[in-house]
């Protein structure tokens, strides 16, 4: 019986204008109450960014894995987060400004998601703006004093595999990932999606046989390991599709909904 459905947002839930079917997501959850399934978007966006795209009424009753799955959100409230040490995202940074200069970087505090003012306007509100609803300016990142939510790098020029490939030094510091090819997410030591998903089960009571998971990327790929039901959308990438265990519509398909929809009226 599933009593938990996790799924990625961009590339997997929202389609490909960043939106998703609003009549049909009602219906699901209704249909998710009734059969008493808890919900939850697991992200590298903002919680308060997935709370937006929801709307307040419809954010009450999510849990939300947000900002990298660093953090879980419930009703306004944070109830678990793992944090970057500060001196660590510096040095990381440091790195960062070592390989290239014009990468956008997103330095993420529990407060707001930081980019410095020199970060042109258009990609601010163009790139930024659509995962961050928090969203502050500073002169240099050496001015953040707090720990790090996360550090996310947005490449126009899409290097991000060779990127990550040169922060090795970290990997045993960090969990970097490469999403896609213009963005890497990197969070504290040991902490990403399938963990995070875990903490969540543990939460709930609920077992990988009685979760229902979905994604697109590469790092959805520890999501794939926390469920029995693990789905990759059509549009996903092959190392993905590799690890879920099934396949489902794209996400312009609202190959989530449908496949939740089907599973829960069987």
């Amino acid at each position: 019986m599933i009593k938990l459905v996790i799924t990625d947002m961009d590339g997997t839930f929202l389609n490909s204008k960043g939106d998703f079917n609003r009549p049909l997501y009602q219906e699901v959850k209704q249909l998710m109450k009734e059969n008493n399934v808890e919900f939850a978007p697991c992200t590298g966006k903002q919680c308060e960014r997935i709370e937006a795209i929801f709307g307040e009424q419809d954010t009450t009753d999510l849990w939300i894995l947000g900002d990298s799955a660093t953090r879980i959100k419930r009703n306004g409230e944070y109830i678990y987060e793992s944090l970057l040490p500060n001196e660590l995202g510096h040095e990381i940074l440091e790195r960062l400004n070592e390989i290239a200069t014009d990468y956008v970087i997103i330095a993420c505090t529990p407060e707001t998601a930081y980019v410095k003012e020199s970060t042109p306007v258009e990609l601010v509100d163009r790139v930024v703006r659509r995962s961050y609803h928090n969203v502050d300016y500073v002169k240099e990142y050496k001015d953040i004093k707090t720990d790090f939510v996360k550090i996310t790098i947005y490449d126009p020029k899409q290097r991000s595999f060779a990127t990550k490939e040169q922060l090795s030094s970290f990997f045993d510091k960090a969990y970097i990932v490469a999403s896609e090819p213009a963005w890497i997410d990197i969070s504290n030591k040991g902490v990403h999606k399938g963990t995070t998903v875990e903490e969540l089960q543990k939460t709930l009571g609920v077992s990988k046989e009685e979760t229902m998971v979905f994604g697109d990327g590469w790092n959805d790929i520890e999501l794939m390991e926390r469920a029995s039901l693990s789905f990759a959308v059509r549009n996903a990438c092959d190392p993905l599709k590799e690890a879920a265990n099934y396949i489902t519509r794209s996400n312009d398909e609202d190959g989530v909904l449908n496949t939740i929809k089907q599973l829960l009226t069987i």
